[in-house]
């Protein structure tokens, strides 16, 4: 007999999986609604050159790709949910509120190899504004997304956000004397430097002037912008952002008046929105190459050995480049597959029996048969009675009448209470957490007690 396996990079889940995977979307739905976003969603498949405009020919050999037999139009399932986001925003730019502010969780595909934290098949978290070109914006960007993380337990020591400027990074480059037609290629050294040893990243960017000294700028050479502590986040006097603390390998070898501009007024509203703490200006930060226009980071987990929990940055263009008006743009998208595994690796994803608790994946009432004859033909009624008033309610599978089997599977189903049916107008109530059984009572009176959370 031919056995079949899922397909290679994808996922199978299992009850308790499917509830782990809920955990995590239902985080992230919950810090998009704290933060003022509106769910928006689109087709998993769309047409094959959505894709290429934004990215080149080049994309399409990273994609599921299809043609309907008979058909004239090639289609992709959707590595990525922005270009289907400009999409839509371009088609009813004109009556859209600004800013826009929209966001996204469901299953995307990428037809790479499979690895540890990249999957073929995986879920994503898209947060984007659209309309706002102000640094707020951008710190909104990155406050909802260490909203996320706090809520799941991550703290500043646990994962950084490192944060860059493409255009306060080229200003410094030119400044330093890196001619802007090789910024192309330091950009793309830079995006491929953790692929490569210390050694030769150094030899490598030495090509663009830079020192081994200077080289470790871009290794380990972070910004970082602290505010005294007298002051007041939610006050004017935020102003005086320090001076900045600036870690002494990079102190020597960078004039911070290129990054004033565009960092400081960034640095300001971090601020205010409480996280400055969480951030890392990061020099070696750059992603999509031909896609961001302005500020770019990506969430590391600190000295772990993950791929990055989330990434993006200001993407100015897109929207134009899809028919619609200028737009300037700023979002982020976080997958669930690295996620899970630092949360799992940091001891943070909930105990099973409390995450299928969280989702809700267990029982309001579980109902038993007591011990009068007519008991058992009235739990199913019963049960159907319990849903209709809108709980979640079961009945045990097992044939047996002993009472004691029947309250150990109310018991392994987690559920909160087990109702036992005493007769046709009459039932007791079991507390399952404290063991506390009350009862017999008038029928209407457990149905009350079942009702209370």
């Amino acid at each position: 007999m031919t056995s079949f396996q899922a397909p290679k990079g994808t996922r199978d889940f299992y009850p308790l999986d499917a509830a782990k995977r809920r955990f995590i979307t239902e985080a992230w739905r919950s810090a998009s609604i704290r933060h003022a976003f509106e769910e928006v969603d689109g087709p998993i498949f769309e047409h094959l050159d959505l894709y290429t405009v934004k990215s080149g020919e080049g994309i399409v050999s990273e994609l599921f790709s299809f043609r309907r037999d008979g058909g004239e139009k090639d289609y992709a399932l959707r590595p990525e949910f922005t270009p289907t986001l400009a999409r839509l925003f371009a088609a009813k730019a004109g009556s859209l509120p600004k800013p826009t502010r929209w966001f996204t969780a469901g299953p995307f595909f990428r037809a790479e190899k499979p690895q540890r934290g990249r999957l073929r098949e995986f879920l994503q978290w898209n947060c984007d504004v659209l309309g706002d070109a102000s640094p707020a914006a951008d710190a909104e960007i990155i406050a909802t997304c260490v909203s996320l993380l706090a809520s799941l337990g991550l703290t500043k020591n646990d994962v950084r956000v490192k944060v860059n400027h493409r255009a306060a990074l080229a200003a410094w480059l030119e400044s330093r004397g890196v001619p802007a037609a090789t910024h192309g290629d330091l950009l793309k050294l830079l995006d491929a430097k953790g692929k490569m040893p210390a050694e030769e990243f150094s030899h490598k960017i030495a090509a663009f002037g830079f020192s081994a000294q200077q080289a470790e700028i871009f290794q380990k050479g972070v910004i970082r912008v602290t505010v005294p502590a007298n002051v007041d986040p939610t006050s004017t006097a935020i102003d005086p952002l320090a001076p900045p603390t600036i870690d002494s390998s990079v102190q020597d070898v960078i004039d911070l008046t290129y990054f004033s501009d565009a960092v400081m007024p960034l640095a300001k509203e971090l601020v205010a929105a409480g996280i400055i703490d969480w951030v890392d200006f990061d020099l070696s930060i750059v992603r999509g190459l031909a896609y961001y226009t302005g500020m770019v980071f990506e969430v590391h987990e600190a000295g772990g050995n993950e791929r990055a929990i989330a990434g993006g940055g200001r993407y100015d263009n897109l929207v134009e480049m899809f028919g619609g008006p200028a737009t300037p743009a700023v979002g982020f998208g976080m997958g669930d597959v690295v996620l899970a595994l630092v949360l799992q690796d940091r001891k943070l994803m909930p105990s099973d029996q409390d995450v299928l608790r969280r989702v809700g994946a267990t029982p309001d009432v579980f109902v038993v048969p007591g011990p009068a004859p007519e008991a058992e033909v009235l739990v199913k009624p019963l049960t159907a009675r319990l849903r209709a008033m809108g709980l979640h309610a079961r009945y045990s599978s097992k044939t047996t009448r002993n009472i004691g089997k029947l309250l150990k599977d109310a018991s392994d189903s987690l559920a909160r209470r087990a109702i036992i049916v005493e007769g046709r107008d009459a039932a007791s109530v079991k507390d399952l957490g404290t063991g506390q059984q009350i009862g017999p009572m008038p029928l209407e009176a457990a149905l009350a007690i079942a009702m209370q959370r």
